[in-house]
């Protein structure tokens, strides 16, 4: 058990069991050795490769589309562009690349990231420094970020928010709890009976199925929402994950590319799980917003035109061109990431379908 293990298990005997939501918690945002706080966990050397990483047209597309929304909305004089979970900072300077094409939208807009990690926000001021706008950094999104139309941006952020898991025993649903057995991290199920309103359409469970949720990931669906409807703007969250259908355990823990047990060496893997795009769209809909798809990433990149750009990317860098068309691919590939990511947009109730949907 490494450092962070023991002071969980210190935790755990000095409290009682934590929920998964707990642990991720814990295990991905410890200011001393949590995943994000204390490291880099992106790129070919950390645990995981995102969109952004792996061709400049996702970020530029992202880009193009908030300047889409802005127009559709009459162009407002001031608009916030925020993204959640910015990483490395490559999503936000190709978008802002793509953008300058209109300098009006550039005038009207102020850019805040929302990353709590000091690591990656280094990284991300490095990689921003030649940014067309000033950037400034806010811990997380909140009533500070709510007073002009808003348009967000979030990439593989809603996977990481903590959610809780129930498993379906004779006696009804259980919360997975970690405990610590035998001087190790361990599930167990809670004693009592968990009473859950499971959405309708995901059937009847068989004992020992999984239902995960993120009371997370829907109360902050829920604020984007509000703001959206309030202020004006849009938000495109695109993400790995489901439309809300059956049950299943989807929570994963990622180290340098290969998957790990959850509950080893905590702080040193990243931990994700599928994001119930259903929920978020409830969450939407509770927040007075209308909800866009999700569509599947491949075909929403298509709409958006990856295939021209990368042509025109390729002319541009003849020796390049092999690069970019197994980038593109990647991208949009049903058996790569095509399907399993899918694209959700949050609109104001009047909204017509945005880009791409």
């Amino acid at each position: 058990m490494n450092a962070l293990g023991g002071r969980i298990a210190r935790l755990i005997a000095a409290q009682g069991p934590l929920s998964v939501a707990q642990f991720m918690t814990i295990a991905l945002h410890d200011p001393q050795a949590g995943t994000y706080a204390a490291r880099d966990p992106l790129g070919a050397r950390g645990d995981f490769i995102t969109a952004p990483e792996i061709c400049q047209i996702f970020g530029e597309l992202m880009g193009l589309w908030c300047v889409q929304i802005w127009r559709d909305q009459g162009a407002p004089k001031k608009i916030r562009l925020v993204e959640l979970g910015p990483g490395r900072g490559t999503l936000m300077a190709d978008a802002l690349r793509a953008a300058k094409l209109d300098r009006d939208f550039l005038a009207a807009t102020e850019v805040v990231l929302v990353e709590a990690s000091p690591t990656l926000r280094d990284i991300q001021r490095a990689r921003l420094k030649d940014s067309p706008l000033p950037v400034r950094w806010s811990d997380r999104f909140d009533e500070t970020l709510s007073d002009r139309p808003l348009l967000l941006l979030a990439n593989e952020f809603f996977d990481a928010l903590p959610v809780r898991q129930f498993v379906k025993t004779e006696r009804g649903w259980c919360e997975r709890m970690v405990i610590v057995e035998d001087g190790r991290l361990a599930f167990a199920l809670a004693p009592a009976i968990s009473h859950l309103d499971i959405a309708a359409g995901r059937g009847d469970a068989d004992i020992g199925a999984v239902y995960e949720l993120s009371p997370a990931a829907s109360a902050l669906g829920e604020e984007i929402a509000r703001v959206v409807v309030s202020q004006g703007g849009g938000a495109l969250i695109v993400d790995y994950g489901h439309n809300g259908t059956g049950f299943g355990e989807t929570l994963q823990a990622v180290r340098e590319h290969r998957f790990a047990n959850i509950l080893d060496e905590p702080g040193e893997a990243d931990l994700s799980a599928h994001v119930d795009f259903a929920s978020l769209a409830r969450a939407a809909a509770l927040g007075g917003a209308k909800a866009f798809g999700p569509v599947a990433q491949g075909a929403f990149l298509e709409r958006l035109g990856v295939r021209a750009r990368a042509e025109n990317l390729e002319r541009a860098n003849p020796g390049e061109a092999a690069r970019i068309a197994d980038a593109v691919h990647r991208l949009v590939d049903p058996q790569k990431m095509g399907t399993l990511f899918k694209a959700l947009a949050i609109l104001p109730a009047s909204a017509l379908p945005p880009p791409g949907f």
